[in-house]
């Protein structure tokens, strides 16, 4: 084989190699995606449509509400759970004794599957559950609390902090991977010309830290805006609607109404838009951020 044969080979046969994921994706991806978007674009007589399917999904109960549920999860979760998760991972990173045991128990939520997590906390919100059992034993109140009964803006919160105590370990376990990985030396230089704790923490943790907290915030971003099976299997359906609820509600309570699959298509493409929107404006503003830190 000459020269040139054996250097055209070399180029396509990454392309080879991976043909199979190419084909994979096409077949069980592109294909359902595809498919998606030709029933968010047509009617139900199949002719083309820009507005009639999101004036469908506008007009749907609770989409306004679930809508703002889901900005206000998105928000409050990823929030407490980040802040949570760097208090713990600093904390163990410290290795004092008993870390060790303290991460094993830190990370036995990761292990529970959502419908265990799911039932876990519906028998324990009940009125006679163990939650009520350990704050009466506490003393911290006096009767017990009908968790499940709570609406608006209580229901987001309560999903909140169930999730929180779900997802809180997997955020706390990238960040921990990255502290880890920081060279002691950088440490011991600030300290030597006069650098406190918090001055360290902020000037060379935090930004060494960076990669890790974008994987960490988009990730619970994406998966924040896409919460719903929780909320459902703790309240139901309606209770505290969130979009992917609402996506799951016209699939699974409502199937065969005329408008009901096209909703529910409409609703999987609008999310899917959010989900890329934010991630790519978190990742335009913490770019920035870097190079407003650089050019001080």
């Amino acid at each position: 084989m000459s020269k040139s044969g054996v250097s055209h080979t070399k180029k396509i046969m990454p392309y080879l190699l991976l043909s199979p994921v190419f084909i994979y994706y096409a077949v069980f991806w592109l294909t359902p995606v595809i498919s998606g978007m030709v029933e968010v674009f047509t009617d139900a007589n199949g002719k083309i449509t820009l507005l009639e399917n999101f004036i469908l999904m506008f007009e749907s109960d609770l989409f306004g509400e679930s809508v703002l549920n889901t900005a206000t999860f998105a928000a409050i979760s990823v929030v407490l759970q980040y802040f949570l998760a760097l208090l713990l991972a600093v904390l163990l990173n410290r290795k004092f004794k008993g870390a060790k045991l303290l991460t094993f128990a830190a990370m036995i939520p990761m292990a529970i599957t959502p419908t265990a997590v799911a039932i876990l906390w519906k028998t324990g919100l009940v009125k006679e559950g163990w939650v009520n059992t350990v704050l009466l034993f506490l003393n911290l109140i006096e009767e017990p609390i009908v968790f499940l009964n709570a609406e608006g803006f209580m229901a987001v919160l309560l999903i909140i902090l169930i999730d929180t105590w779900t997802v809180t370990p997997s955020v706390m376990i990238i960040l921990l991977a990255g502290l880890q990985g920081m060279q002691k030396e950088l440490k011991e230089a600030a300290y030597t010309f006069g650098a406190g704790k918090w001055r360290i923490f902020t000037d060379i943790t935090l930004p060494i830290l960076k990669p890790s907290i974008i994987t960490s915030v988009i990730l619970r971003l994406i998966a924040a805006i896409q919460v719903w099976a929780i909320a459902v299997m703790v309240l139901g359906f309606g209770r505290a609607p969130f979009l992917v609820e609402r996506i799951a509600f016209y699939v699974d309570v409502v199937p065969g109404i005329g408008t009901s699959e096209k909703i529910a298509f409409t609703l999987s493409f609008t999310t899917t838009v959010i989900v890329l929107l934010v991630t790519v404006l978190y990742l335009k503003v913490s770019k920035y951020g870097t190079g407003v830190r650089g050019n001080r």
